[in-house]
């Protein structure tokens, strides 16, 4: 299998698993959204340190963790992701799994806004067509909801965020989730520890099998990173843009038609204008992208002797 066509059978496993989430999450009631986010945290913690010893990349945590600029912009990242995970957990647990299918679907142009604030990025014309389009969706939805859709919006900004975060200390995928997650393990024990003590705690006390379940979060959050750092390596952003796609569009499927939730005809206007806008940024973005091609090639060839 040559390298472009491994790093697309990566990227669609990733974004593919990373869609399944809302037929997971609930296999681990009656485990609350804190206590699943602490299992996650921990177990995620055990089987990224396995594989950093399989893989022999400690010295990259080594690296990092000796770099207090990196460490704390890494701490940034793991509250913002931990913060993504816990609103996840809860609206896939509380009954809007549609709504989080929405977060994901504007998460692109949430990111492409905090381009503009940290960074002052320029955007493209079509760009901010693309985000005003999402602008008057966020509105209608709004109306339709009776209140701001903010599980999607909470989820889109966190893991915007923790892009941007990520950005700023570029490292492997599994150094940088062991540190992130090493950074939260304390307060994800102390949460365990207390929701043990008052009777809370699931773990232990819900059967063999949800113990396992509770355990199989590590690995549910590992592997798919794994698979989307490899993707990254081999294809070109473009490409990786539009396979995300898949992961928001599953996660609706599933709502609609595993969980019955309603779409009323509002909601779907919400959604078809958001879907006008993503199709407005990503026409543009691969146009660009093949402008940027023919340009690297024509300056790749000699101009001769």
């Amino acid at each position: 299998m040559d390298e472009r066509r491994l790093g697309v059978v990566s990227g669609l496993s990733a974004y593919a698993l990373w869609g399944l989430f809302p037929l997971y999450f609930p296999l681990l009631e009656p485990a609350g959204g804190l206590e699943i986010v602490a299992h996650r945290v921990l177990w995620s913690l055990l089987v990224v340190g396995i594989l950093l010893t399989v893989l022999r990349r400690w010295a990259y945590v080594r690296a990092l963790v000796t770099d207090r600029r990196r460490l704390l912009v890494l701490l940034g990242a793991a509250v913002l992701i931990a913060a993504n995970w816990l609103v996840f957990v809860y609206g896939v647990n509380s009954g809007h799994v549609v709504e989080t299918s929405l977060g994901y679907f504007i998460n692109p142009l949430v990111s492409v806004l905090l381009g503009v604030v940290v960074f002052s990025e320029r955007l493209r014309r079509l760009q901010w067509v693309a985000v005003g389009i999402a602008a008057v969706a966020v509105v209608v939805l709004t109306v339709d909801y009776g209140r701001p859709p903010w599980i999607a919006l909470a989820l889109a900004s966190s893991f915007g965020l923790y892009g941007l975060m990520k950005k700023l200390v570029r490292t492997e995928a599994a150094p940088g989730l062991f540190v992130e997650t090493a950074l939260v393990a304390l307060p994800a024990a102390v949460v365990l520890g207390i929701a043990h003590s008052a009777g809370d705690g699931t773990f232990g006390n819900a059967g063999v099998g949800h113990a396992l379940l509770l355990a199989s979060s590590g690995v549910a959050t590992a592997i798919p990173l794994l698979l989307f750092a490899a993707a990254a390596r081999r294809i070109p952003l473009s490409t990786v843009g539009l396979l995300q796609y898949l992961t928001p569009s599953m996660q609706l499927a599933i709502g609609l038609f595993v969980y019955d939730e309603p779409m009323p005809p509002a909601r779907l206007a919400g959604f078809a204008i958001v879907w006008v806008a993503l199709a407005v940024f990503t026409a543009d973005t691969l146009r660009h992208a093949r402008a940027d091609s023919r340009r690297a090639a024509a300056e790749a060839v000699p101009a001769g002797p």
